[in-house]
């Protein structure tokens, strides 16, 4: 380890570069827990008030890069992450770096090679918390990459949250559970404002369409548990719901949308999924099925 809990020990100095709001409740995480913190930002003036508590402010990413031991990158991207490293490439003895900015699996794959080509231990991650509750009990951050990497900077990575989880020695893990994580977002994010504009056009009022709404959503955990385990097993019973039922459900949906000039195309899309497992003969089956049929190569076709 690079640190110790000992309160006479000095920890970690750490480096944040990027000081967007995560990058500013980053800082202010390592702050709290009494890690000596240096921030850059391309654009100068964007510390606000954690210059009264302390921080030290760097002029240039080298000199940033000079004054931590983990630094830490929270950008608007990889491509961001790359142009800002660029600029200090040498210099990193004995330092980790921590990429928590949000990307794609394959970019964070990119990156470690990168790193790795200029000496640096890399370790890439995923925030699952909203900026408010960063360096508390409720923040859960993911991280993947070397195992090494990830004991040499354990500790520090504590002051982020309640839960750090290190996923494995693949630097993408933790970009691809933060992909998979936010198609349940942005997906569901569409559904409930499709729901509310059918429901507004059917002369349904937004409070009282929620309160059913709300128990609709209580579904979803147990139904994500449910699926995880048939997808597991490879077994896809139909005796809750089957994908020949949710064909039938979802056309009456496009219809009255339809009909009210609201836009379908993502039902649509939804439609051509289950109309596509349909005619691949899994009509019986449970919707945990349709997970297969998403796949553009097509799901093996069952036993006759």
């Amino acid at each position: 380890m690079i640190e110790t809990s000992d309160e006479n020990t000095r920890l970690t100095p750490v480096t944040v570069l990027g000081l967007g709001p995560m990058g500013r409740a980053l800082a202010s995480a390592f702050l709290t827990a009494r890690h000596p913190v240096t921030v850059w930002n391309r654009t100068p003036g964007r510390a606000g008030d954690l210059l009264g508590r302390g921080v030290a402010t760097a002029d240039s990413v080298r000199e940033a890069v000079a004054a931590g031991q983990v630094i830490i990158t929270c950008l608007i991207d990889y491509d961001a992450v790359r142009a800002t490293l660029e600029s200090s490439p040498t210099g990193w003895g004995n330092r980790y770096l921590v990429n928590l900015t949000s990307g794609e699996p394959a970019q964070a794959r990119q990156m470690s090679r990168w790193a790795s080509s200029h000496g640096i231990g890399y370790l890439d991650g995923a925030i699952l918390t909203p900026t408010p509750a960063m360096g508390t009990p409720s923040a859960t951050v993911l991280f993947s990459g070397a195992h090494d990497v990830h004991e040499a900077v354990q500790e520090t990575m504590a002051a982020t949250g309640g839960t750090t989880v290190h996923l494995g020695d693949d630097p993408g893990l933790a970009s691809a559970y933060e992909v998979a994580l936010l198609d349940i977002f942005a997906t569901s994010v569409n559904g409930i404002a499709h729901a509310f504009a059918l429901a507004s056009a059917e002369g349904i009022a937004p409070e009282r369409f929620a309160a059913f709404a709300t128990g609709i959503g209580g579904l979803l955990p147990e139904m994500i548990q449910r699926f995880a385990q048939q997808i597991r097993s490879g077994r896809y019973p139909g005796d809750r719901s089957t994908i020949a039922s949710a064909a039938s459900g979802i056309t009456h949906i496009i219809n009255t949308a339809a009909g009210h000039g609201i836009d379908v195309g993502m039902l649509t899309a939804a439609r051509g999924i289950i109309d596509r497992a349909v005619a691949d003969g899994y009509g019986p089956e449970g919707l945990a099925r349709l997970t297969s049929v998403l796949h553009t190569a097509g799901p093996e076709k069952p036993d006759a």
